[in-house]
Order: C-alpha cells, then structure tokens, then sequence
C-alpha cells in the first residue's frame, strides 16, 4: 500500500475538522445527512453520467487504486531483460522459451514469446504499443471520472445551499431556529468545496501520476524487448534500460559482460 494519498487526505480532513473545531462549531452540525447525501450521491450520479454503463466498475475500482497501488518498479524488470538478453546472446532466441513462461508481466510475456516465435521486430513493436494505447484509453477513465467529481462538488453544494436557504426562508415566522437553518443551509457548500479539493481531485491526480509511470515501465520493456531480438549486448541493454528509471529505482544486480 503506498501510505501517500492516504497521508495527504487525512492530513486535509483533520486540518478541515480542527479548524471547525477552533472556531467552535459544533461537529455534529457538519454531520447533517441530508448535505452528504447531496454530495456524495449527487456528486456521483453526475459524474456518472458522463461514462458508458460499462465504465462504471473500472471508474470504482480505481478508487481503491489511488490509495493502494504503489508505483510500479522497473529495476526488477531490468534484471530479468538483461538476464535474458545474457541468455539470447550465447544460445539464441529459441532458449528464452522456458523463461518466458516464468514472466509475470504480461507485456514482457508477450513481447519475448513472440520474438521466441520468430515475429517480425516490426510487428512486436506495432502490437506492444497498442497495448499501451489501449492502457492509456482504460486509464483515462478514472482520472476523467474522479475529476469530474471534483468539479461537480462545489456546484452540487451551492444547490445544497439553495434549498438549505429555501427551507429557511420558509420559515421566517420561526425567528429563534433562523439562524442555525441559516447556518446548515451552508454546510453542503462547506462539503461540496472541502470534497472536490481535498478528496476527488488529489485521487484523479494520483491515478494520472501511476498512469504516466506504468506507461513508462511499459515503453521501458518494449525497448527491451525490441534489444534482446536485435541481439544486442547485455551490457548495453542494461544500461539503456537503467537511464530511463527514475532516479529512485533501485540498481539491481550489473549484467554479465557480453
């Protein structure tokens, strides 16, 4: 689990909740049902309205990746293209066959089968970057849906208000409860306001950011690959594949000497 969007959201509620708190109002007075269904399922439903029915459990699923999945680390993969590339190197393509069955990723998996199998350099390279065409298409859908929200809150909060207001113009004759119907006819916008730039649109902005570096991870291999089937030095290999990891990314172990 990577602890970052959890960090900065908690960190933005408790400074949103302390703040009430130091000023005195009453928590209890920003709990009101009636404004969090408002946001919430309003802030869904027209957010939602902008995806395919069957967009809806990628756009939901991605909830759960903008606070778990941590960045993905290209090092390992390095390790094994390089150790391949070894192996390429002194017995041919023929005996990755038997490694290529022990890759877990799926577009390394599919790009040394097809060397194995004799596929033209050019034709892998088309058909791995459709797969990462159609991961940026899939991807899009979350960052869309969770910022979309973000500006659909601060809107949806001022309709809260309205009717927060309209409930209380209603009732003018009750002067000793107008001010604090006057008070909650805010809290929706408190909501709508605090929800858009503290929660949805730091998610669409993680999951935009673990997007940009899975693509990377992923042109990092096409180049792999495309450098094991040219029969390209391990060591060389290694080290171009090694300039395009963030600085962060661990070293691994150094390649064998071609």
């Amino acid at each position: 689990m990577d602890l970052g969007t959890l960090v900065g959201v908690g960190l933005v509620t408790v400074a949103v909740f302390l703040s009430a708190i130091l000023d005195g109002v009453a928590i209890g007075h920003l709990m009101l049902p009636a404004p969090l269904v408002l946001i919430f399922v309003g802030g869904f439903g027209a957010s939602a309205g902008g995806l395919l029915m069957s967009e809806y459990a990628t756009a939901l699923k991605d909830l759960k990746k903008a606070f778990t999945a941590k960045a993905p680390d290209g090092s390992e993969l390095v390790d094994v293209i390089v150790k391949m590339a070894d192996r390429a190197r002194r017995e041919g393509l023929l005996a990755l066959e038997d490694m290529a069955k022990e890759i877990e990723d799926p577009l390394l998996k599919e790009g040394i089968q097809m060397t194995v199998d004799g596929t033209d350099t050019a034709e892998i390279e088309e058909l791995l970057h459709m797969r990462i065409d159609a991961k940026k298409d899939q991807d899009k859908i979350g960052v869309a849906f969770y910022e979309a929200m973000g500006g659909y809150a601060p809107t949806i909060g001022v309709v809260g208000a309205v009717l927060g207001l309209i409930h209380a113009l209603g009732n003018l004759d009750d002067v000793a409860a107008l001010g604090e119907m006057i008070a909650s006819a805010f809290v929706a916008t408190l909501w709508g306001v605090f929800i858009a730039n503290g929660v949805w649109l730091p998610l669409s902005a993680k999951l935009k950011r673990l997007s940009q570096l899975e693509i990377k991870n992923m042109e990092m291999i096409i180049e792999g690959v495309l450098a094991v089937a040219a029969g390209t030095s391990p060591r060389v290999v290694e080290q171009k594949l090694r300039s395009s990891l963030p600085a962060s990314a661990g070293k691994g172990k150094d390649a064998k000497a071609a």
